[in-house]
C-alpha cells in the first residue's frame, strides 16, 4: 500500500474525509476507489458513495476477498444511514464470515454492529442482543469501543434500563474523545439527548405531565395498574395483559382509565371505541358486549362496574389507575417516529421497519405530507421522506419494540 494510500486511511479513520479526497481524488485504482467512497459517505453523498463502493469491489481481483468485503460492509454502512433497510443482509454476513476468515476482526465486529443497528431499526431486539453477545470490546480501538456502548445504550434505552443506559453512554463519550472524531462525539450527544427529553405523557385523574424515560421505568415498575398507551396494554408489576389486536377493547380500556376514579358516559364511550356520534340500540348493545369481553381480558388486573350513566374501572390490588401516552400523538404515529430521526426514509424502509405493507406506509406518507408534516425529494425508487425532529420530545416509545414482560 503506497504512502497516499495509507494517508488517506488515516485522514478517514480520523473522520477527515476531505483530507483523504485531497490525497486521491484524481485516482482510479481500487483501493483508492473504495477510500473515496467512503470519504464521499462521510461528506453526505451516499449516492456516489455507493457507486464508487460497487466500482472499487469490482477493480479488486479475485484474490482480494478481504478487499472486496470491506467494500461490502461500508455499502451496508451506507445502506443503514440511508435507511435502505431493504438492503440483503445476507451479502453483509457473508462478507463478516469472509472477514473473519482472513483474522480481520476489527472490520468483522463493525459488520456485526450495523447487522445490529439495523435489527434495532426494525425492533428486533432479541436478536439484536444475541449478536452483541457475541462481541467483547476489549480489544476494540476507541473509535469502535464508542460504536459498542452506543449500541449497548440503545437496546438499554428500548428495555426501559436507564441506568444502564446512562452508564453506557458515559463510556462511549470517554472512547469517543479517545477517538478525537467530533462525529462520534457528536452521535453520543445526540444519544445522550434522549435521557434528558421527555419520553411520554402520564394521565392520572383528568391532568396531564410529561415523563422522562427513567420515569417511565419508575412507573412501570411502581404498583400502580398502567394503561400504556405507547404498547397498548395493561400492565401492573409483571403482569400484562397485551391489547394491541384488540383496538377496540384498548380503546375503551384508556376511555375509563383516563377518568378513573370516575365513571365514564356510555356516549362518551361509544364516540371513543366506534366513532358513534349518535347512539341506537344496536351501538348500546355491542358496547353490552365488548364491555363483557374487556372485562374478561383484564379479570387478572381490574373490574368494571356499571353504573347509572356509564361505567367505571376498579383496580384489583393496585392503589391508582394510570396512562401512558405518547408525548406528541399523531394518527399515523408509526411512520412519524421513524421519520424523526431526521434521517430520510424510504416507503419500502419504513414497511419493512413497521412490519405493514409499502401501500399502506404510502397513503400514511401523503396524508402527512397533505398537512405539511412530512416532505418527500427524489422520484420513483430513490424517493426519500423525511420531516425535521419534533423539539424537546424523545421517540424511543414510539419505535416498535415491546416491553419485556417476563
Amino acid at each position: 500500500m503506497d504512502s497516499l494510500i495509507t494517508a488517506a486511511a488515516r485522514a478517514l479513520a480520523a473522520g477527515d474525509p476531505l483530507g483523504a479526497l485531497k490525497r486521491v481524488a484524481l485516482r482510479d485504482d481500487a483501493p483508492a476507489l473504495a477510500l473515496r467512497g467512503i470519504a464521499m459517505a462521510q461528506l453526505g453523498e451516499f449516492a456516489r458513495a455507493k457507486t464508487l463502493l460497487r466500482s472499487a469491489a469490482r477493480a479488486f481481483g479475485p484474490r482480494e476477498a478481504v478487499a472486496r468485503a470491506r467494500c461490502v460492509v461500508a455499502e451496508a454502512e451506507i445502506a443503514l444511514v440511508s435507511r435502505d433497510l431493504g438492503w440483503p443482509s445476507k451479502a453483509l454476513e457473508a462478507a463478516r464470515a469472509t472477514l473473519e476468515a482472513h483474522d480481520d476482526r476489527l472490520n468483522a465486529a463493525y459488520a456485526r454492529y450495523l447487522e445490529i443497528r439495523r435489527l434495532l431499526l426494525i425492533g428486533h431486539l432479541k436478536d439484536a442482543e444475541h449478536v452483541l453477545d457475541k462481541l467483547d470490546p476489549a480489544p476494540f480501538p476507541p473509535s469502535l469501543r464508542a460504536t459498542h456502548e452506543l449500541v449497548v445504550a440503545g437496546i438499554a434505552m428500548r428495555r426501559l434500563r436507564t441506568e444502564a443506559a446512562r452508564a453506557a453512554l458515559v463510556r462511549a463519550e470517554a472512547a469517543a474523545r479517545q477517538a478525537r472524531i467530533p462525529a462520534l462525539s457528536a452521535e453520543v450527544e445526540s444519544a445522550a439527548q434522549a435521557l434528558r427529553t421527555p419520553a411520554a405523557r402520564l394521565i392520572a385523574s383528568g391532568e396531564e405531565r410529561l415523563l422522562l424515560l427513567e420515569e417511565v421505568e419508575a412507573l412501570l415498575t411502581s404498583e400502580a395498574l398502567v394503561v400504556d398507551a405507547c404498547r397498548l396494554m395493561l400492565r401492573e408489576g409483571n403482569k400484562a395483559v397485551p391489547l394491541a389486536r384488540r383496538p377496540v377493547l384498548f380503546a375503551l380500556a384508556r376511555a375509563l382509565g383516563e377518568a378513573w376514579p370516575g365513571d365514564v358516559a356510555r356516549d362518551v364511550l361509544l364516540a371513543r371505541a366506534f366513532g358513534a356520534r349518535l347512539s341506537d340500540e344496536s351501538h348500546r348493545a355491542r358496547l353490552r358486549v365488548e364491555i363483557g369481553r374487556l372485562r374478561r381480558a383484564l379479570r387478572p388486573l381490574a373490574a368494571i362496574t356499571a353504573t347509572k350513566r356509564g361505567f367505571a374501572l376498579a383496580p384489583s390490588r393496585a392503589q391508582e389507575i394510570v396512562v401512558l401516552a405518547r408525548p406528541v400523538e399523531e394518527e399515523h404515529a408509526g411512520a412519524l417516529a421513524f421519520l424523526l430521526d431526521g434521517e430520510a426514509w424510504s416507503s419500502s424502509a419504513l414497511a419493512l421497519a413497521l412490519g405493514t405493507s409499502q401501500r399502506t406506509v404510502q397513503r400514511a406518507l401523503d396524508s402527512l405530507a397533505s398537512e405539511g408534516k412530512v416532505q418527500s425529494f427524489g422520484q420513483g425508487r430513490a424517493c426519500r421522506w423525511m420531516t425535521p425532529p419534533v423539539a424537546g420530545f424523545t421517540t424511543i416509545l414510539l419505535l416498535p419494540a415491546l416491553l419485556p414482560v417476563d
